[in-house]
């Protein structure tokens, strides 16, 4: 597996450094599955795209600033 397929210029200043104030804000990108057209809303928009019987999975997980080297 070529490894360099994974590499990707991500411009420092669109790296989220603090989380949100209002959390209900938090951007949200949205994809229509039969078109493909992307749509930007904030989290709060969530309920409007589930469903009965859907399953939402949280990830609470934090970065941590470590590097691996090898």
């Amino acid at each position: 597996m070529d490894i360099s397929l994974y590499d990707y210029d991500l411009p420092e200043n669109l790296i989220a450094q603090t989380p949100i104030k209002e959390r209900v804000n938090s951007r949200l990108l949205v994809m229509d599955k039969i078109t493909g057209d992307l749509e930007d809303k904030t989290f709060k928009d969530i309920k409007d795209y589930l469903k009965k019987g859907d399953v939402l999975v949280l990830n609470d997980t934090k970065v941590l600033p470590a590097r691996i080297f090898g």
